[in-house]
Order: structure tokens, then sequence, then C-alpha cells
């Protein structure tokens, strides 16, 4: 088969392997040049979207951020309608699809001017987020309120675009579910891992290494079958919650969702038999999922290193991925995914190394 994935980062080059691993045929498109690009190599083809839509059998994206003269032009080609997915780059619609399909979230209002955030956040009787409704990613276009803050100062910030304002959950972890739904409905998914965030950025993910109650992994499953099957998805498709309470009254309210392959599922390229670039393409391609086995499996982000270390590479339990991307502060330039055996080990993993990996500021 011949697929065309819109986006031409780390996720496209990801999913392009894969599927050349799986026998079929890639490209990618760059919506920041309009260039169709080979795998791998960063120079352009002499073609124009419309030669590599035609070109292709099916075409699908490693971002949401598809833009409206691609949608319109492979519209055809997509396995689902791309305008659904692109709608949930508005944080108001993500938090809609939420409530229409009735699963747990904060509550939360919407506001669109400087006044309306202002009459909001007077009115306010507890500690707030507040989220740009668009762009703003790894901790950008975030604000925290609470009562007695100066609200004039605050609204003249956060309202200058539209937004969102949420209760601020006091959680007691985050967690993620990667899964992906196939054309025919059927669903495969990894389970619920944990993730640990720094200023914002995922810094690393626990993945198959915690204990995670059932009760939680069919909460979690029941929300990906119920926002998947709304948005007629096919794909990989991730989930990240707050876990509220411990013990028998734990529970998931989620965050928010990425309709992609996700970074928090980094660590099954190591960790399971088939990885969420795999299970994309599996999806994509037809392909019957397989039954999953993990591998318990540390996921440390490269962030605004140089490098990653020699000694990373060389060894025999660590796995190097180098995103091939001009390092700055807080920019995500790889991971490293870690084979290990119990929560301690993986601890003493992030110690050693996180701060060598990671220039956040």
């Amino acid at each position: 088969m011949k697929v065309l994935f819109v986006g031409d980062g780390q996720l496209g080059q990801m999913l392009g392997a894969s599927g050349i691993s799986h026998g079929h045929e890639c490209l990618l498109y760059s919506t920041r040049t309009q260039e169709v690009k080979p795998l791998s190599a960063h120079v352009s083809l002499p073609w124009s979207l419309a030669d590599a839509i035609e070109w292709a059998d099916v075409v699908s994206w490693e971002h949401e951020a598809i833009p409206a003269d691609v949608i319109a032009a492979a519209h055809d080609k997509f396995l689902m309608d791309p305008a659904r997915i692109k709608s949930l780059t508005d944080r108001r619609a993500e938090k809609k699809l939420f409530d229409d399909c009735r699963v747990g979230t904060s509550p939360w209002q919407s506001y669109g001017t400087v006044s309306e955030l202002e009459k909001l956040l007077s009115k306010a009787e507890q500690p707030l987020v507040l989220k740009a409704a668009r762009g703003g990613y790894d901790g950008k276009g975030q604000w925290r309120f609470k009562p007695g803050d100066d609200v004039s100062a605050l609204a003249a910030e956060a309202g200058k675009e539209p937004g969102i304002a949420e209760h601020m959950i006091p959680f007691h972890k985050e967690v993620s579910l990667v899964g992906a739904r196939g054309k025919d409905g059927s669903v495969c998914c990894y389970p619920l891992i944990t993730n640990v965030h720094t200023q914002g950025i995922l810094s690393y993910s626990l993945g198959g290494i915690d204990d995670v109650p059932d009760a939680l992994q069919q909460q979690a499953e029941e929300a990906f079958h119920r926002l998947t099957t709304a948005l007629n998805y096919v794909g990989v498709f991730a989930i990240e919650f707050f876990v509220v309470g411990e013990g028998k009254d734990a529970a998931l309210l989620i965050n928010e969702v990425a309709p992609r392959v996700h970074n928090s599922g980094h660590w099954t390229m190591s960790g399971a038999n088939c990885s969420q670039f795999d299970l994309h393409m599996r999806a994509l391609t037809g392909m019957p999922f397989p039954q999953l086995h993990i591998e318990p499996t540390l996921m440390l982000n490269v962030i605004g290193a140089q490098q990653i270390p020699v000694g990373l590479w060389h060894h025999q339990d660590a796995q190097c991925h180098w995103y091939n991307k001009e390092p700055r502060p807080g920019r995500k330039v790889g991971h490293v995914n870690i084979r290990t055996a119990n929560l301690a080990t993986a601890k003493t993993w992030v110690k050693q190394w996180r701060e060598r990996l990671q220039v956040l500021a």
C-alpha cells in the first residue's frame, strides 16, 4: 500500500519507518514548507501535494493541525473525516466531546474576550487553570489562578485569545492510555502508564512498570471506546488522564487527547512486541491487531541537550532515538528507552541521567 503522511517531523519519520518494515511505500508532506519528501532524507521531491495525493492509497497524519487545503485536497484518501480531528485542536471542541461522550473531565467554562474572562475570574471560588483554546503545548499557553489573585492583570494576558477555564484538580498522578481502533471497529490498547512532567513538559514515562488496578484500566478503555467510536476514528489515539484519589477510591479524569501517535507511547518501541507506530500502520492497512506482550520500559525524553551521551548509545539496556533537530532549551530532540525490571531501577536511571538529558530553560 502507498501511504502519505501529513507532517515530516520525528513522528512522521517513525511512522514511515514502520510502514516500510511492513512492506508499504511511504512519503511525507511538510505542512511548513509545502514540500513532498522521502523518508530520512531532508530534501524535497519535484512533486506537488496533488501529485502525492494521487500517488497515495491512503493519507494519514503525524499532527492534528491539518491545513484546510490538505483536508480539501485529500478528503477522499482519509479513512475518517479529518475536519472532526482538526476540531480537536480547539480545547473548547475537545471538552465538548468529553461531555457529549459522558467521560469524566474537570468542570470547565469557555471565554472569548478579556472582559468575559475578567467576569469569570471575579466569580471564581476555586483555583483554576486557564488554557488557550488553540495552540500551546508542553506547558505553553497556560496560566494558573486562585481567588485573591490580580484578576485584571491575568485577564489582560490570558484573555488575548479565546480559551477555557477549568477547575484545578488535586490529582494523585498523571497517566495515559495509547491504543488503536481499526476500520472494522476493533480496538487494541496498551496498559495505562505513568507520566512525569517538569515545567509542563513530559520528562519520562513508566511503560508497563506500575501496577495498574483493573478498575482504572477498564475505565480508561471505556473512555477510549466512547471517544474513538464517536469520532469514527481509525489509527492510534492517546488519552491523558489525571488519577484522583487513591486505592479503592481512585478514578480517572481526562485531561486531553491526541488523535495520533504520542510521545507517551514511545516506550512501546522497546517495551512491546508491536510498537504504537506498527499498531497505527496495522489500523491504516486493515491488518489484524496482535496480542500484546509488554516488557517494562522507562522512556526518558531528551530535551534541549546537544547530544545523547555515548554511554547510553553503548549500553545494552538502552535504545537511543535522535530526531536530528537543532537543540534548544525545552525542545524535544530525542528519547531513550531503557529496559528495566522494576520501579526502583527505573528511578535510579532517572536520577542518574535526567539532568544530563534535559535542558528545560
